[in-house]
């Protein structure tokens, strides 16, 4: 029987343009966990906010109107790329990830999450796929890291 992973002080989670996935995450991590674990987040290339993932975070009293996309190499400029554990989204920010974790000393991880940015439908056709993944995160979160409540705030 093997145990489950260690929980990590920060997490960074990364994607290609960090305006959907990643900040979606970063948003449901810290809202579950407070101040317990660092959550950030990335891209591979500097995308723009997307209103569909703003809509979808709302729903659940979640605002992520604030957030600005950047990528690892700002990230890396402004904060220093210090993180226990990188969850990539795409593949594209897998590579990344494992490109930079050659002189970093951070694991890992690869979820695997649809970009619900490529649907093509009405509006509410659209909003769903955002709700997907945005409700797909939070059970991957949930799993990954327990469903202890919010503390330190």
């Amino acid at each position: 029987m093997t145990s489950p992973p260690a929980k990590p002080q920060s997490v960074l989670f990364a994607c290609g343009q960090n305006s959907i996935r990643s900040p979606m995450a970063m948003a449901l991590l810290r809202h579950l966990y407070g101040k317990s674990i660092y959550a950030g987040s990335a891209g591979v290339k500097e995308g723009e906010p997307d209103p569909f993932a703003i809509a979808a975070m709302e729903e659940i009293g979640l605002d992520i109107t604030k957030h600005k996309p950047h990528t690892f190499e700002q990230l890396d400029e402004w904060d220093g790329l210090n993180f226990d554990l990188i969850i990539t989204l795409s593949p594209e920010a897998h590579h990344k990830a494992l490109d930079l974790t050659r002189t970093l000393a951070a694991d890992v991880e690869y979820w695997p999450t649809p970009d619900p940015s490529g649907i093509d439908g009405n509006r509410e056709q659209r909003l769903d796929a955002y709700r997907e993944v945005r409700d797909m995160l939070m059970k991957r979160i949930r799993d990954r890291f327990g469903k202890k409540a919010r503390t330190n705030e």
